[in-house]
């Protein structure tokens, strides 16, 4: 299990833990670019400006100010500042603004993959930081982008997620067209304000969405009684469709959200069984989505929270009267590494790379030893040297420690021997030729 952070809310993972945080990062970065995302990675830091230009965001944004200014006094923030620069809190905003600012040289749809970390103001717990990392997938287009993107984003992180040593997942899916349709239809027109009431109703419940819809936004009881029954709706294929219209509420946004959710559904009972379900609770926070919204669980674990979640926005990015809509997805790496630990749901098989410790038989010896590891190396062996002639009983011990599973000993007659220290076993080995089994040349993360 990982150890607790000496700053709270920002980890840091012993080498072994590490070990699988690089295995889930690999596996993601390898599966995103089989699908043909290139990766980028953009700045830390935006403006203020940058980071509130759609309105003002749910997170709590660490904003930066110098020690000292040019006097050598104290700096003073100035959170109205739009040119003060803070953290970005999520990887969507700025890539935003890094389409906009290299449009002349993208490809358009635009297709990439970053992994990166993020910073906000959480209140630490276990799949809360303050610094963590995401993995993002956007496609990104110039002028539209064919809704066809969204339904391959879904399937591209469903079979992302899969290759994870990870639970069972569901992806959450809805639609914001269908749902303000939906509101539009019943007679509600503040329609985000609705959004943000059903996006609480795993935290506080029906009851209290209810008042809050009808507190706040003027519903009666039979508008707020409609818009819970819609957020109840969940299936596994499209009968959400028919279970939608029984609610006898027709406009026109609603016809064509329902349409856009049945494509998605439809194209993942086929391609990802048992992964994706139609879930019309799910609304997402932010603003700038403005069609299919996601929020991933892991099954068994709910209680963790969205480990992906995204959507699709049609107005994030824009250049004068050119629009960039896109779709994407964010991946909480350290929210599912810290689970993966904390519940021991995958371990590395050492807690280092290396596979060869070559000891050393007098001090004279190491430079002989370094040809050895040179050798093996070259082989794609990853192999250390001892840093001192110790007694061979320690420097085996050394290698245990270390996690080292094979010491490799030479002889004055320039004989090669290598012994398994798990097993005991010693053979004969030529440097040019011995490569240990596949499971040992590299770090290996197996599931409990």
């Amino acid at each position: 299990m990982a150890r607790t952070a000496s700053l709270s809310g920002f980890p840091e993972w012993l080498p072994q833990e590490r070990l699988v945080e690089l295995h889930v990062l690999d596996t993601l970065r390898k599966t995103f670019e089989l699908h043909g995302f290139s990766s980028i990675e953009t700045r830390a830091v935006e403006t203020v400006g940058q980071l509130l230009r759609k309105g003002e965001i749910d997170k709590e944004v660490y904003g930066l100010s110098r020690l000292q200014d040019d006097e050598g006094e104290a700096a003073k923030s100035d959170k109205a500042d739009p040119n003060a620069l803070a953290l970005h809190f999520d990887l969507t905003v700025p890539f935003a603004r890094y389409v906009v600012e290299n449009a002349g040289y993208l490809a358009f749809p635009f297709r990439r993959y970053q992994i990166q970390k993020v910073w906000r103001g959480e209140r630490p717990q276990e799949g809360r930081a303050r610094e963590f990392t995401q993995a993002d997938i956007d496609v990104v287009g110039d002028g539209e982008l064919p809704f066809r993107y969204d339904v391959e984003i879904a399937l591209v992180i469903a079979e992302a997620l899969s290759a994870l040593p990870i639970p069972d997942f569901r992806l959450r899916i809805n639609n914001r067209k269908l749902a303000e349709g939906f509101y539009r239809g019943i007679g509600l027109t503040d329609t985000a304000g609705v959004l943000r009431s059903i996006d609480k109703l795993e935290k506080i419940g029906a009851e209290r969405v209810a008042e809050l819809l009808k507190s706040e936004l003027g519903a009666t009881d039979e508008q707020a009684g409609l818009a819970l029954k819609l957020a109840s709706i969940r299936t596994e294929d499209t009968s959400f469709v028919q279970q939608v219209r029984a609610l006898g509420v027709t406009d026109e946004l609603l016809e064509e959200g329902l349409n856009e959710l049945e494509q998605v559904i439809q194209a993942a009972v086929q391609r990802a069984p048992g992964k994706v379900v139609a879930d019309l609770s799910i609304a997402r926070g932010l603003d700038y989505y403005t069609g299919t919204v996601v929020e991933t669980v892991l099954v068994g674990h709910e209680q963790l929270g969205s480990i992906c979640s995204g959507g699709r926005y049609d107005a994030l990015a824009s250049k004068g009267n050119r629009k960039f809509p896109g779709v994407g997805l964010s991946i909480g790496v350290t929210r599912l590494v810290s689970r993966i630990l904390s519940q021991e749901l995958a371990t590395a098989s050492r807690s280092v790379p290396t596979a060869v410790l070559v000891a050393l038989n007098t001090d004279d010896s190491w430079s002989a030893a370094q040809d050895i590891a040179a050798q093996l190396r070259g082989r794609g062996i990853a192999t250390e040297v001892a840093a001192k002639a110790e007694k061979f009983g320690k420097q085996i011990k050394f290698a245990d420690r270390r996690g080292i599973p094979f010491v490799w000993f030479t002889d004055d007659d320039g004989k090669h021997q290598v012994k398994d220290i798990r097993t005991g076993e010693q053979v004969d080995a030529d440097p040019a030729e011995w490569t240990p089994s596949e499971e040992d040349l590299y770090v290996r993360v197996t599931t409990a």
